[in-house]
């Protein structure tokens, strides 16, 4: 891939508190393996989307840096600790100011990222201002879900007006979210030059264990 191709950034910022051992995080590993195997199916998303992985416990962690899909491997998920969102956002945004490709007079810069955030809590960390940050930046198209009966919408309304609720952590729920996320990173491939203008963009219906949260 030439360093002039225009990528598609795709950022997953996944929750790993303790609230989600057991089935839950079990099932975000296999959410996470059956969206990578669906994207590596389609030539579209294997030109242009590239893809990382940041997860929040007790500390967040970019644990894959942004990296073409051929080359990503799966993460290792484990589910402990606590919830720092805020740290999360502020890794996320450091993130894109490394790794985003900007325009410049030499090269167009990468197309907007896609971030899906999924959470099954409430912060424990300061977040407010991070999440402020963000919103007034608005580095991106960001998808926040909340996931599970625990999950506190609020905070995921102050970082962006596109708000979806998963109402169990039941596997079933949350293959469904994932299928959905992969939908969508497709879709925005598809029709890539939406994604540069500052219009949101045009998502998938969500399924039926989704909710979007008005």
């Amino acid at each position: 891939m030439s360093e002039t191709t225009r990528r598609l950034p795709v950022y997953l910022l996944l929750d790993t508190s303790g609230s989600m051992s057991g089935e839950p995080i079990e099932a975000v590993r296999q959410g996470v393996k059956a969206l990578l195997a669906d994207l590596r199916s389609d030539p579209q998303a294997i030109e242009t989307a590239y893809l990382s992985v940041i997860t929040f416990d007790s500390v967040a962690r970019q644990i894959m840096p942004l990296t073409e899909l051929m080359a990503f491997q799966e993460p290792m998920l484990r589910a402990s600790g606590a919830t720092a969102l805020g740290g999360a956002l502020k890794l996320l945004d450091e993130a894109i100011n490394r790794e985003v490709r900007k325009n410049s007079s030499t090269q167009k810069g990468d197309w907007k990222p896609l971030i899906f955030l999924m959470t099954d809590g409430m912060p424990t960390d300061s977040w407010e201002s991070a999440a402020d940050t963000l919103k007034n930046k608005k580095p991106g198209n960001l998808i926040a879900c909340a996931a599970g009966p625990g999950a506190d919408e609020k905070p995921l309304k102050r970082i962006t007006e596109i708000v979806i609720r998963l109402d169990t952590l039941q596997p079933d729920s949350l293959k469904a979210f994932f299928r959905w996320v992969s939908d969508s990173i497709k879709v925005t491939s598809q029709s890539i030059a939406q994604v540069a203008a500052d219009t949101p963009i045009n998502l998938p219906p969500p399924p039926p264990q989704i909710q979007i949260v008005p």
